[in-house]
């Protein structure tokens, strides 16, 4: 990553990863399809509606795996066995009580959290129970996260994707399994979710057992390092929080959305796996920014950094229009997949699907920037500069949108359009960070 052709490594690096990534979103995507095919609308409408509380919690553990990468990576660069190994055995345990916690608050405040959401009353009992079954697996997606971000710093996202494949295939098996089998509904999925969780957390765990290099795991150095704890706790948690800071705003928009009945849920449900796709495929760029740019700095080299951060910019744009386009054009049938043609509400959660897919896809690739330019920002060391922006950009702007734009017009396209303006304003403010960091090095 210090060295060579960076174009042809940064390749070499992300392409697996973003078979990985696109996996993770597909198998995800087996949960909504399987649930709206074999179950109908109404645990389809269940399932959609702990959406935007699954992808907070789990977006906060991502981001705990994400600053584990950004300290191994920079760890790595340096030339350090020693930091390297303080680095990973504080990071297990801080990521694994990280996963305890978000477990155990799902199991008891759900109906509370759900509430808060305005979650028909009609939902609530499945939307419950998903949540509770689902979260029993945090934990593991909690240790998954923090192998994964161990690995990738050290460059092996070839590992994590067959871990990934073996795990998902065994979640879309479980998934037919006790829906059609069993004649479960949305607690089968969330069953199936938890238990792949706990085979893909066992095999990395596995794998960094056996490593021989200093990313090697070993069960009797685990503990707290004070001179690495701080550290991990200052990029982990800004990094999680980050990625709560985006869906607690998400959490207002789907109260929002939430308001206009079931049929639209089910419909935005299914728009948003669509979406899912393009935002995971586009993520590679932002995990391959931290560990590109943390090994660069870590290394003395920023000229390098800078490159990386343009080689990522190009690839996101390209890669980001393409997917944009063929969602556009193939909308129907992928939303089709979601939803059973024989439901009286066939038609009507397509036709609300639609508006959502015609309101996002054509500006997604602006939001795959924003996340590229704020992996760079966390590869140089930032850890609060990103979370404040995200607090901007992200979360004050679609509060102000919701009780002024959204209150003023009252459809539901009025309230998906925050989401464009804020990934345009929060790349800008990231851009003006980067230009500053940019003279300094």
């Amino acid at each position: 990553m210090t060295e060579g052709s960076l174009a042809k490594n940064m390749l070499l690096f992300s392409l697996p990863l973003m078979a990985s990534n696109v996996l993770q979103v597909l198998f995800n995507m087996s949960d909504i399809a399987v649930v709206g095919q074999f179950a109908g609308s109404h645990a389809l409408g269940s399932v959609g509606s702990t959406s935007t509380l699954v992808t907070l919690f789990a977006g906060f553990l991502i981001g705990m795996g994400a600053g584990v990468n950004v300290a191994v990576a920079r760890a790595l660069g340096i030339g350090s066995e020693e930091e390297t190994e303080k680095t990973i055995h504080s990071a297990f345990i801080i990521c694994t009580i990280f996963g305890v916690v978000v477990c155990l608050a799902c199991n008891l405040f759900a109906r509370q959290m759900l509430e808060m959401l305005n979650t028909k009353e009609e939902l609530m009992d499945g939307a419950v129970l998903y949540l509770k079954i689902f979260s029993l697996g945090m934990p593991a997606m909690a240790i998954y996260n923090c192998g994964n971000g161990v690995m990738s710093a050290a460059g092996d996202t070839k590992r994590p994707l067959l871990y990934l494949t073996i795990a998902g295939a065994l979640n879309v098996a479980l998934n037919l399994f006790f829906v059609i089998g069993l004649h479960m509904a949305a607690d089968g999925v969330a069953l199936a979710s938890a238990i792949a969780q706990c085979v893909s957390a066992a095999l990395i765990v596995a794998h960094l057992l056996r490593r021989k290099d200093s990313c090697r795991l070993d069960l009797r150095k685990i503990r707290l390092y004070p001179d690495r704890t701080g550290q991990m706790l200052r990029l982990g948690f800004s990094a999680g929080l980050q990625g709560v800071l985006f869906s607690a705003s998400n959490v207002m928009i789907q109260s929002a959305i939430n308001s206009f009945g079931s049929v639209v849920m089910a419909g935005s449900s299914a728009a948003s796996g669509i979406e899912n796709f393009i935002h995971t495929a586009l993520n590679t760029f932002y995990q391959s920014a931290i560990t590109f740019t943390g090994q660069s700095i870590g290394a003395s080299d920023p000229r390098r950094a800078v490159r990386v951060f343009r080689i990522n910019l190009a690839l996101t744009t390209g890669l980001g229009i393409v997917l944009c386009t063929l969602a556009q054009i193939f909308q129907a049938p992928l939303l089709g997949l979601y939803v059973q043609s024989t439901d009286p509400a066939y038609d009507a959660v397509i036709a609300a699907g639609v508006v959502r897919v015609l309101a996002l896809s054509r500006f997604q690739w602006v939001g795959g920037l924003m996340e590229t330019a704020c992996g760079t920002l966390r590869g140089l060391g930032h850890s609060m500069n990103p979370t404040v922006t995200t607090l901007i950009g992200a979360c004050l702007l679609r509060v102000v949108w919701r009780y002024t734009v959204f209150e003023a017009v009252g459809t539901v396209e009025s309230m998906y359009w925050s989401y464009p303006v804020s990934w345009l304003l929060t790349f800008l403010i990231h851009l003006i960070y980067l230009e500053r960091d940019r003279r300094r090095l």
